[in-house]
């Protein structure tokens, strides 16, 4: 009776996730055919840590680990396979390929940078909000087109990240140990592939709009 009880307790251990974890990794995955992989879970004892090796971590939770970034899949089972076993597990995109790549920058400036940007009539793609980052989706793009990009430009606060080939970004609805990620600009609804910008005209907007808003001190 006491084998019995235990193999439940595990089964009921190994699917107290959230349900639409599982669903949203399968929709990127199958629908958009990006390539996804779970991340490393934030540290029971410590949301603020992360449960990989690394004590001075500074994403928590918001990672690849255990598989590594190249484990990345499109394919259905393995996707099925890893949030059946995984289901709490943060969504992690490998961005890059065939995926969208990503422009990173921290909340608060990413809040006025797109007010200014609306007020302007821009058209975003997607853009997904953690507590302390907004990533604002952008084609993927090559390193030598970034490089020549940010050389062209006289400043680049050096608050903004980029994700491109071989970077990643959480998706929602992840849990890390900064918080939840979630959709700032939901991508449109029963879309086959979400629309989203060239980097060349995100990097320009966003620079002058951190520039007019006062926002792109490099420790932000």
């Amino acid at each position: 009776m006491r084998e019995i009880l235990g193999r439940r307790r595990r089964l009921l251990s190994r699917n107290d996730g959230k349900p639409e974890l599982i669903s949203a990794a399968l929709a990127f995955a199958t629908q958009w055919q990006w390539p996804v992989l779970p991340g490393v879970a934030p540290d029971p004892h410590g949301r603020a840590r992360c449960a990989c090796p690394d004590p001075e971590c500074t994403v928590p939770g918001a990672h690849p680990f255990d598989p590594g970034l190249l484990a990345a899949s499109a394919d259905a089972r393995m996707v099925r396979w890893w949030w059946t076993n995984r289901p709490s597990a943060p969504i992690i995109l490998a961005t890059g390929g065939k995926a969208p790549c990503a422009v990173s920058l921290p909340a608060l400036a990413a809040s006025r940078a797109l007010a200014l940007l609306d007020r302007r009539g821009m058209r975003l793609g997607p853009v997904i909000a953690s507590p302390t980052r907004w990533s604002l989706l952008v084609r993927p793009y090559s390193m030598e087109q970034l490089g020549e990009l940010l050389y062209a430009k006289d400043f680049v606060p050096g608050s903004l990240r980029f994700h491109g080939e071989g970077g990643y970004i959480a998706l929602p609805p992840s849990e890390t140990g900064q918080g939840g990620v979630r959709w700032e600009r939901p991508p449109l609804p029963g879309s086959a592939s979400p629309w989203v910008p060239d980097v060349e005209a995100v990097v320009d907007a966003v620079v002058d709009a951190l520039t007019r808003t006062g926002v792109s001190a490099p420790e932000l």
